[in-house]
């Protein structure tokens, strides 16, 4: 498959931030289409069977599976990590892989090397989920990446000013006819067509002119646009159904373009979002549940906390956006935004299994790290002001 030349700045650029090798990095239009390849193939070679994962995440991050014909299966999360609990985790016979999800852009190396332990027990793959915190991977005592697969985003409000684009690293000492297949199958994708990068090249004047026409209409003229092709949403309808959108493609030569862009000034990208959340941290972590993974600073693509009941967590959400701050509900409700049928994806609402994970769903709030420190001030006094009123 004949390649631009910014596929190899790209992958050369993603090796020299993570210490890997160029030819371990295959790009993708999207890391969700990367996954799908990834899941498939493991499909394939070692037959049906479960990917255990989390629901505190975006239905984005299961539909791969979906598609793939494997079935997820939901463990709780940690609250100091917001990824699986290694003390929780069952896996078996069925398992093929287990996803570690760096959430929010929280690296915890040592849940990493829990979670293959476990995953190797089984002769399950351990697949890492780095879609909010690209080019940032869990490592070993070594420095050495822990995952079998770790999967990277460019996309919408991901943590480089980039809306479209992925990359997947696949290790090397992957058992090899597996690795073959995964490699075999990502060299394979096919470039996006010019439909889909016209829609890429677009897509931030459209958000533009969207923005600014009154709400009901916003929505209406987003969805015929979506409907015909000329407007590539975050989260399509399809992927709220536990489907994709589109067939696992590569990035066009523009969109890989921006992600060599991107990647120059990803240093300065995470410094100042880390300062960012060092001020959260120092501000906050006395009056609400802060993860205990984040640490004093992390380059974090949103800054979370847990109020201390869903009502408070409704509340600040409404006040602190009243105020004129971006404040997220990333991931409320479970499998966000929350799919038309959770039973498509084979979660039930409720389940006492996941007592944990959907009590840190209802009280999740979380706040922009591209801010600053003197905005992130303002924010905290904000915070304070609505806890204590």
């Amino acid at each position: 498959m004949s390649r631009h030349p910014q596929d190899a700045t790209a992958t050369r650029m993603l090796a020299d931030r993570t210490g890997t090798d160029p030819a371990d990095w295959f790009l993708v239009f999207k890391a969700r289409y990367g996954m799908e390849v990834v899941f498939r193939a493991l499909a394939e070679a070692r037959g049906a069977g479960d990917v255990v994962t989390q629901v505190f995440t975006c239905s984005t991050a299961v539909d791969p599976v979906l598609v793939a014909g494997l079935r997820p299966v939901y463990a709780e999360v940690s609250p100091a990590t917001v990824a699986i609990d290694p003390d929780r985790l069952a896996v078996g016979p069925a398992t093929r892989a287990v996803v570690l999800q760096n959430t929010f852009g929280i690296v915890d190396d040592a849940t990493g090397l829990r979670l293959r332990a476990a995953a190797r027990s089984v002769g399950a793959l351990l697949v890492e989920d780095s879609a909010h915190c690209v080019t940032r991977l869990a490592r070993d005592t070594d420095g050495s990446p822990v995952a079998d697969v770790s999967s990277h985003s460019f996309g919408v409000e991901k943590m480089l000013p980039t809306r479209f684009g992925g990359a997947v690293w696949v290790n090397p000492a992957l058992d090899p006819a597996l690795r073959a297949a995964i490699v075999s199958a990502l060299d394979a994708l096919p470039v996006v067509g010019a439909r889909l990068d016209l829609a890429a090249r677009s897509f931030r004047t459209q958000v533009r002119v969207l923005n600014r026409l009154p709400g009901g209409a916003a929505g209406k003229v987003r969805g015929a646009l979506t409907a015909v092709g000329a407007y590539e949403p975050a989260i399509a309808p399809v992927e709220n159904r536990g489907g994709l959108a589109h067939p696992a493609q590569r990035p066009s030569a523009w969109v890989t373009g921006r992600m060599v862009d991107a990647l120059r000034s990803s240093g300065d990208v995470e410094a100042r979002r880390a300062d960012t959340v060092a001020e959260y941290v120092r501000g906050l972590s006395d009056v609400v549940e802060v993860p205990a993974g984040i640490g004093e600073r992390a380059p974090l693509v949103r800054f979370p906390f847990f109020a201390p009941d869903a009502a408070t967590a409704d509340r600040l959400v409404r006040e602190l956006t009243a105020a004129g701050f971006y404040v997220g509900k990333w991931y409320r409700p479970a499998l966000f935004p929350g799919p038309d049928d959770p039973a498509v994806y084979g979660y039930t609402p409720g389940d006492p299994a996941l007592a944990t994970t959907e009590d840190l769903v209802a009280r999740v709030v979380n706040l922009p790290t591209t801010v600053g420190v003197a905005t992130a001030r303002r924010i905290v006094e904000a915070v304070r002001s609505a806890l204590s009123s």
